[in-house]
């Protein structure tokens, strides 16, 4: 069974919305033996939640705080923001943090809370599909130092040099997002650092994914990580037996702080 990092995953809402309360959160995570901290990215939820805080500014107070935990966004919907200013986000952040930042990275949905349709971003999930694989193009070109020359169908980026580089070489380790029955984001998972299959029901689900991986990877899995969201009370040994690598304790949008607090002090998987 793999060595399995465990990792809190936590909704920017409501009690969690002031980044200095979750940056002491992270610290105290740290403390108890957790190996990452991740955070939702969203720019808007549905009642009853009202307040949201921004993922980027919240994980830069969180990279001030600890020194060990692993950090990112989980998941960042790249179709609705600029692949030029994330790569300056990320390059920044990864040096702040001295090489801990991780990217996750996925379509998004209007589904949960409007929020594509509110603010006029793209509806159509191909065509985020393609603006998500352009932005990796641009990220992957932009964290190795050299020019960037880019012009898309989407994003133009026009002899831009993003120096300094992330302290992460090749560059920051993404991990895709994806229901496991869809082809596309599991392809698109292989050819990059990570897989974070949403709404697992069995760890047979993952065995089945992480097959597919295995073989669209010619069996290079040695440096692959397989996340996985599960409710804190579920047991993640058999999803590491399945080939999960992290298990990120889910936690529901508006949790209360001493929920949270409690999740924490029961610490990481065994």
């Amino acid at each position: 069974m793999n060595r399995l990092r465990s990792a809190l995953w936590l909704p920017l809402f409501d009690d969690l919305a002031d980044p200095r309360v979750v940056a002491r959160l992270a610290a105290e995570a740290e403390e108890a033996g957790w190996d990452g901290c991740f955070v939702w990215d969203q720019l808007t939820w549905r009642a009853p939640v009202r307040q949201v805080a921004d993922p980027w500014i919240t994980l830069t107070a969180m990279a001030t705080t600890t020194e060990r935990l692993r950090l990112g966004p989980m998941v960042s919907v790249l179709p609705r923001r600029r692949p030029a200013k994330v790569a300056r986000e990320s390059a920044t952040l990864d040096r702040l943090s001295g090489g801990r930042l991780t990217l996750g990275v996925g379509l998004g949905s209007d589904r949960f809370a409007g929020e594509l349709s509110r603010t006029g971003e793209e509806l159509d999930d191909r065509r985020r599909g393609r603006m998500l694989d352009e932005s990796l193009a641009v990220l992957t070109a932009a964290w190795s130092g050299e020019p960037v020359h880019h012009h898309g169908e989407h994003y133009t980026v026009d002899d831009i040099t993003f120096l300094p580089r992330p302290v992460q070489r090749p560059g920051i380790p993404v991990w895709a997002a994806g229901f496991p029955g869809n082809a596309k984001p599991v392809r698109r998972a292989a050819r990059l650092d990570g897989f974070f299959p949403a709404n697992l029901d069995h760890p047979d689900q993952l065995a089945e994914v992480v097959d597919t991986l295995t073989a669209l990877r010619h069996g290079d899995m040695a440096s692959y990580d397989i996340a996985v969201g599960l409710p804190h009370g579920v047991d993640p040994a058999p999803y590491a037996r399945a080939g999960a690598t992290w298990w990120l304790a889910e936690l529901d949008p508006g949790v209360r702080l001493d929920t949270v607090r409690g999740v924490l002090r029961d610490g990481p998987a065994a």
